[in-house]
């Protein structure tokens, strides 16, 4: 992404963000699902409550 900190305009940084954006490569595909790194939530125990 092109550095638009210098620009003030909106409509003019705006401008050059999507130029930028089009100029560049395109992402790989994922290799594998999104989230894959996050943290497992366990199961919780049914039936009684524990508290």
């Amino acid at each position: 992404m092109a550095n638009t900190k210098s620009v003030t305009d909106k409509l003019e940084r705006k401008k050059l963000k999507r130029t930028a954006r089009k100029k560049a490569a395109p992402k790989a595909p994922r290799t594998g699902p999104r989230g894959e790194n996050k943290a497992k939530v366990r199961k919780m125990a049914r039936g009684q409550s524990k508290r």
